[in-house]
């Protein structure tokens, strides 16, 4: 389950290289996915532009003398084309059910068994949310673009809800089993800092 940034595009923008500076993130310009941006102009630069996530940041490369309209114009088109490369890694609903049948199997002996496994776009509080009634759980859009690792953890928090539904003791003991628990709610944590999205999945203890 790769952590690790999306590798770098390029393009060929005709700009002499010069010296170097780095551009803090602009609020204005995000990632599609929940990155923030940031631009780093370099002097070894000349005419290549390349892009890659670090975290919850997008980080976009330039060479040191691109015109500020030239600047934002590659980063419209860098978040692009990371967006496109990154909904084709995309599972569609069928293959996020699979992937939840694996992870009960794997975490649970297969006995958390959900009925439907599917995206949503209607969820901006939670990143998922499960009717254990019903069988189904459902994962956030805004997740799409994450590492895999982090997208798992909340699968299986969901998957969890369909064999205790709060967030009591036993609920906890159930998700320690899944090993990257603690860096995936960091990963959510700081994205939720950032402000894309205002709540998490219950903490410890609530």
């Amino acid at each position: 389950m790769p952590a690790d940034p999306s590798p770098g595009l390029a393009g060929e923008p005709a700009v002499p290289d010069a010296g170097s500076r780095r551009r803090g993130a602009d609020p204005a310009r995000r990632a599609p996915a929940t990155s923030a941006v940031e631009v780093r102009r370099s002097a070894r630069r000349s005419r290549t532009v390349s892009a890659y996530r670090e975290g919850d940041r997008t980080i976009v490369l330039i060479p040191a003398r691109m015109s500020e309209a030239e600047e934002r114009r590659w980063v419209d088109v860098m978040l692009g084309k990371l967006a496109a490369q990154e909904s084709r890694r995309i599972p569609g609903d069928t293959e996020l059910a699979e992937r939840a049948e694996r992870l009960s199997a794997q975490y649970f002996g297969g006995r958390a068994m959900p009925a439907s496994v599917r995206w949503v776009t209607n969820q901006n509080t939670r990143w998922g949310s499960c009717t254990p009634a019903e069988g189904s759980i459902r994962l956030s859009h805004r997740l799409q673009g994450m590492p895999e690792y982090v997208v798992d953890y909340v699968l299986v928090h969901e998957l969890a809800h369909l064999l205790v539904p709060g967030h009591g003791p036993r609920f906890w003991r159930l998700l320690d089993a899944y090993p990257r628990t603690e860096r995936a709610r960091g990963y959510l944590e700081g994205v939720a800092a950032a402000g894309r999205l205002s709540q998490l999945p219950a903490a410890r203890g609530e």
